[in-house]
C-alpha cells in the first residue's frame, strides 16, 4: 500500500539535504537558495521513507522579544513534504521531529510563516496579526513636512544591530538579530542599502534599508526591507527621503514585513486610497512551554495581577487548572489542581494573547475566549502594551 512504510526523521548530512535542496524544487516549483544558505545557522532535518527524502526542513535557535525582553524561540525555515507524500499527516509528525532538538536546548516558544493557517490552527498555532506588502506612488510621499531636521546618513556602521534591537524591544515577536544577519541578507537581497537617521548630535532614531527591483508596469520600484521608527517625526522623515526618488522611481514597494501592522504609511499619504495592499500568508506562533514562556517574557511594571484560568487541547479534552500571577515586571503560571478557573483558553488563544494579539476584551471574546469580561479585561490588559510585528521573513 503506498505510504506503509513507516517515515524515519533523520539529522541531515551532506548527501541528504542535496537531495532535500532537489525536493524543495519540486515542492516549491523554484530553487530555495535560503535552505542552502541557513544550513549552517540551523538544524537540519529530513524525512526518509524507503531510502528517498520526502520532506525536511531547518529549525533555527533565534530568541525573539515579548514584553521587551528575549524568549528563546525555534524558528522554522524552508520546510516541505514532497508532493506525491501530502495528504497522509505526515507534516505533524515532521514538524514535531524538526522542533524537539531545538526545544532540548531550551526553546519555549516557535514562530513560522506557512500558508496553512487552518492546519496550524488545529495544532495549536496562533496567527497573532494580519501581514500586508504595501505599494504607493513614490510622488504621494513627496513633500511630507518634515520639520525636524533629521541628519540621513548612508551606510551601515558596528552600531546598527544594537540600535535595531534596542527598537525591536518595543514590539512583540521580532527575532533577536543574530550576529549572522546581516551578512544573509545582503546575499539574499544583494545591493541592499541602509540608512540611518538621527538628530544633530544623537544616537539614530531610524534605520531603513532598501534595493531597487524592477517593476511590471512602472519599470523600476524601490523596496523597502526595514524600517525603524522610534517616532512619529522620524517616521515622517524617513518617508520623506523615500519620496525624494520621485524624479526616476515612480513606485514604492514596502515588502510584506517591512511595515507593523498600523496605519503608520495610511496617515501621512496626500491622498486617501493612494496605496493598495496584498494580503500574504502571516506568522504563526506556538507556545512550547506556556510555564517557561511567561517566566521568560516581560510584562508591565506597573501590573499586579493573580488570574485562575485552565488551558484546554480541545472540546473533548479535560482542562488543566493554572494560576498567572503577574507582579512587578515578572510573571508566573503555575499549576492548580482543583482551582476554580475564571478562564478558558485553547493553546492557539494563549499564543494569541501571549503575542499581544487581542487588542481589546471584545476581540478575545469573540475569539472564543471563556470568560467573564471582567477577567478577560484583566488577561488582555496584560499583553496589549506592545503590538505585534513579525518584521523577518525567513
Amino acid at each position: 500500500m503506498p505510504g506503509s512504510t513507516p517515515m524515519a526523521v533523520v539529522e541531515a548530512d551532506d548527501a541528504l539535504w542535496q537531495e532535500y535542496q532537489d525536493l524543495t524544487v519540486r515542492a516549491y516549483g523554484h530553487r530555495v537558495e535560503d535552505v542552502a544558505r541557513l544550513r549552517a545557522h540551523g538544524d537540519a532535518r529530513v524525512a526518509v521513507r524507503d531510502g528517498r527524502v520526502i520532506g525536511g526542513g531547518l529549525a533555527l535557535a533565534v530568541p525573539q522579544f515579548f514584553g521587551g525582553r528575549p524568549v528563546p524561540g525555534a524558528c522554522l525555515a524552508g520546510g516541505c513534504i514532497a508532493p506525491e507524500a501530502r495528504g497522509s499527516r505526515l507534516w505533524s509528525t515532521l514538524l514535531e521531529e524538526r522542533l524537539r532538538p531545538l526545544q532540548e536546548q531550551g526553546a519555549v516558544l516557535a514562530t513560522a510563516w506557512t500558508a496553512s493557517t487552518g492546519y496550524g490552527h488545529r495544532m495549536g498555532w496562533a496567527a497573532p496579526s494580519q501581514v500586508h506588502s504595501w505599494t504607493v506612488p513614490t510622488d504621494e510621499l513627496r513633500g511630507i513636512a518634515d520639520r525636524c531636521g533629521f541628519e540621513i546618513v548612508h551606510g551601515a556602521d558596528d552600531q546598527d544591530r544594537e540600535r535595531q534591537q534596542k527598537l525591536a524591544k518595543h514590539w512583540n515577536g521580532p527575532w533577536q538579530r543574530p550576529s549572522w544577519w546581516p551578512d544573509w541578507q545582503q546575499a539574499e537581497h544583494p545591493g541592499m542599502t541602509h540608512y540611518r537617521f538621527a538628530l544633530h548630535g544623537r544616537s539614530p532614531d531610524g534605520l531603513l534599508a532598501i534595493t531597487f527591483d524592477r517593476d511590471h508596469v512602472d519599470g523600476r520600484r524601490v523596496v523597502v526591507h526595514d524600517f525603524w521608527a522610534a517616532t512619529g517625526d522620524v517616521a515622517t522623515a524617513m518617508l520623506s527621503f523615500l519620496g525624494r526618488h520621485h524624479s526616476r522611481i515612480p513606485t514604492l514597494m514596502f515588502q510584506r514585513t517591512a511595515l507593523p501592522p498600523i496605519p503608520l504609511l495610511q496617515n501621512r499619504l496626500r491622498r486617501a486610497g493612494a496605496a493598495s495592499a496584498t494580503s500574504w500568508h502571516p506568522w504563526m506562533l506556538r507556545i512550547l512551554d506556556p510555564a517557561e514562556a511567561v517566566r521568560r517574557r516581560g510584562w508591565p511594571e506597573d501590573l499586579d495581577l493573580t488570574l485562575p484560568l485552565a488551558l484546554r487541547t480541545d472540546d473533548d479534552s479535560p482542562s488543566t487548572p493554572l494560576v498567572l500571577r503577574i507582579t512587578a515586571g515578572a510573571g508566573d503560571l503555575t499549576p492548580r489542581p482543583g482551582e476554580q478557573h475564571e478562564l478558558t483558553l485553547t493553546p492557539r488563544q494563549f499564543a494569541h494573547w501571549y503575542a499581544g494579539g487581542y487588542h481589546t476584551p471584545a476581540a478575545a471574546l469573540l475569539d472564543g475566549v471563556h470568560g467573564e469580561p471582567r477577567s478577560v479585561a484583566q488577561l488582555v490588559r496584560a499583553t496589549a502594551d506592545r503590538e505585534p510585528w513579525m518584521p523577518e521573513y525567513f
